[in-house]
């Protein structure tokens, strides 16, 4: 679950937050729009026209654009041109204070996905871009089944099958539980007291040499002949992190 917002977290498919692009020539209807999308945990960045729209879309890739039709220097249905030549699959949600048909129509037709209505709520605005990057595939919820991903590393919960890169890695019990952990916290740093008291059920009394040493085994088989994914950070614990691209 979102511990912000308490529903179930969206991610991408490689467990990094959504990418999200707001384009409104309002600034505090971009902000509030930002801290709303930024409270799902999401990655939001702001334009305030066309141009500057183009220019952060190539620069953020997004999952999903929330597009204002109106806009200072031309109308969304020609930004949605130019952003679908550098991302053809991001999500559109269209934007605008006009609610006739053949404004909804030309914004499908020009390849939107959705379109909302000014005034409007945060939270149909949420639910709606939700809705419409899982139909898409661009991303997942973390509590929707037993398998878990982070980047090419895939881990099926109920039948205990852990793969990279479609390679199958056989782990003991003791593994395999360390590292579901990890994976259930990718990018997110894990002291050795933290590792022990969830993976061991004990509390830390000089067994750090358990975590290190279950850590080396992880390694050997899961970054074996691979880009690193675990990471040790100096005098704070352990990270599962996807490999960057």
């Amino acid at each position: 679950m979102n511990a912000r917002s308490g529903r179930p977290a969206l991610t991408r498919p490689d467990g990094t937050p959504v990418r999200v692009l707001v384009v409104d020539d309002d600034p505090d209807l971009a902000e509030v729009f930002s801290g709303a999308l930024r409270y799902e945990g999401w990655e939001v960045r702001t334009a305030g026209d066309g141009a500057s729209a183009v220019a952060g879309a190539r620069e953020l890739l997004p999952d999903a654009v929330v597009l204002d039709v109106m806009l200072p220097d031309t109308d969304g249905f020609a930004v949605l041109r130019s952003l679908h030549a550098v991302r053809p699959d991001v999500c559109v949600l269209f934007l605008t204070a006009r609610d006739a048909v053949e404004d909804r129509i030309a914004g499908i037709t020009a390849g939107g996905d959705d379109y909302v209505t000014k005034p409007f709520s945060l939270e149909e605005v949420v639910a709606r871009l939700r809705g419409l990057l899982r139909r898409a595939g661009m991303a997942r919820q973390l509590e929707e089944g037993p398998r878990l991903v982070v980047g090419d590393l895939a881990m099926d919960e109920e039948a205990r099958e852990v793969t990279r890169s479609g390679e199958l890695i056989e782990l003991s019990p003791t593994e395999f539980e360390l590292l579901r952990f990890l994976m259930r916290n990718p990018r997110r740093v894990l002291s050795k007291v933290q590792i022990l008291d969830r993976v061991w059920s004990y509390d830390f009394g000089g067994q750090a040499h358990v975590v290190e040493l279950y850590i080396s085994y992880l390694r050997k088989k899961v970054d074996a002949g691979r880009p690193p994914m675990i990471h040790t950070v100096r005098g704070a614990g352990y990270v599962l992190k996807p490999v960057a691209r």
